[in-house]
């Protein structure tokens, strides 16, 4: 049983294998169809319920903080009070620092998921308590919360849209100068993206380590229609509509107070302890910001669309459910990676409610529902390695891998469902 346990971390989940065996067409669903089935009372809002996940995001950022306090003292009474040898009070030392960054890393991924629902609205009937918890709780892990709550309402507004979505937009054959696909050889395809297995790790570490950062800075994954030096601090930035410009100045003076704060905070305790407290829990929940945002729209089996074919129903149906972290993921992410695809038909209904959402919707959509099992880690490497780039035409396109072949096809019939553009 535990052997079958471990090679199942190594395998696709069954509901991706299928969809793979499944040639694709659009849904036949109607977004009627899809508001109909979820009851009207999972709209409903609670400031006071949403408080109190706040709090206790908060308290276990604390509580965990206080007890990283206490790691290096209790490693020390190990060898000095109880005589054990160094080599265990070391062992001891840097286990318990582990798990304190584990720990506190996925907390603060916590904290950008509850900002992200305030961004959203959906914590509140109030929008200055949504902004006032969205804002604080962005500005403490060095997000600027009203950049990014502009661009993430864009990609909401045209998810998967080849054209118009903001985030993860597949490049061209075009973008990486391959030839013609019908005069292409697989040497073609190997010579771009043939990589050792060192420098493909070497190039996950960094996405996963500085991916966030760097997306900020530079839009990297963005949108291709915007120029080189597209950012997410510049207030005239393209990214920003001019009314937008004020709120793009108040990230900044949050991120410079709470850098300063950062700063002073540090000379006091020292660089090791900014470092063991602050610092790599900071970067653990940037990897998880990563790899969830990542994976809920890179996928092989998921078809992007261009505009002739491209729906708000199709697009927001074009995202994966993954079981990211367990409970773990339900507690302190909030139901992100669990009910990802209610998320994106339905962005203001409290992240509480998600998971019944999740529930009626599965009853009108079925198949056309996404969800993968398959351990997450094994669907980052599948992503990262095989959804190299897409065609230049079409109107709904799969990811190709290295080998210039895609993992799904679409179904005789796919271009024949007619287009219901109205949200």
């Amino acid at each position: 049983m535990y052997s079958l346990n471990v090679s199942s971390l190594f395998r696709d989940g069954p509901e991706y294998v299928k969809r793979t065996q499944t040639p694709f067409k659009p849904t036949t669903v109607t977004l009627s169809e899809v508001h109909s089935i979820v009851p009207k009372h999972l709209h409903e809002k609670n400031t006071f319920k949403a408080l109190l996940y706040v709090f206790r995001d908060i308290f276990c950022a604390v509580v965990v903080y206080k007890l990283g306090w206490m790691i290096d003292p209790f490693a020390k009474a190990l060898v000095e009070n109880y005589g054990l040898s160094s080599n265990v009070g070391t062992i001891a030392k840097w286990a318990l620092w582990a798990l304190y960054w584990h720990t506190q890393g996925v907390i603060l991924a916590g904290w950008w998921c509850m900002a992200h629902e305030a961004g959203h609205g959906s914590l509140s009937n109030h929008s200055w308590v949504n902004h006032l918890i969205g804002y604080s709780m962005h500005t403490f892990i060095l997000v600027p919360y009203y950049a990014w709550r502009s661009t993430h309402h864009a990609h909401h507004k045209a998810t998967m849209s080849i054209e118009r979505d903001e985030n993860f937009v597949p490049r061209t054959r075009t973008d990486y100068n391959l030839p013609p696909e019908t005069s292409a050889h697989i040497s073609d395809y190997h010579e771009v993206f043939e990589e050792t297995p060192i420098y493909s790790l070497a190039r996950v570490l960094f996405m996963q380590a500085l991916g966030w950062q760097y997306y900020l800075l530079t839009n990297a994954m963005g949108s291709p229609m915007y120029p080189p030096g597209t950012n997410h601090f510049q207030p005239s930035s393209p990214l920003f509509k001019p009314h937008e410009r004020k709120g793009i100045i108040a990230s900044n003076i949050g991120l410079t107070v709470m850098s300063s704060i950062l700063y002073l905070w540090t000379k006091q305790v020292g660089i090791a302890y900014f470092a063991k407290l602050y610092f790599v829990p900071y970067l653990l929940s940037n990897h998880w910001i990563v790899m969830l945002t990542y994976l809920h729209h890179s996928d092989p089996t998921i078809a992007h669309y261009r505009n002739k074919q491209w729906s708000f129903l199709r697009g927001a149906i074009s995202t994966v459910d993954r079981p990211l972290l367990g409970w773990a993921g339900r507690f302190f992410l909030h139901n992100v990676s669990h009910d990802h695809v209610a998320h994106h038909l339905f962005s203001s209904i409290p992240f509480y409610n998600q998971p019944y959402v999740t529930e009626a919707i599965k009853k009108v959509l079925k198949d056309d529902h996404n969800y993968d099992s398959t351990n997450t880690f094994r669907a980052l490497f599948r992503t990262f390695t095989q959804c190299c780039f897409i065609e230049d035409d079409g109107d709904i396109v799969f990811y190709k891998n290295k080998d210039g072949k895609a993992s799904r096809v679409l179904a005789p019939t796919a271009l024949d469902q007619p287009v219901k553009k109205s949200i």
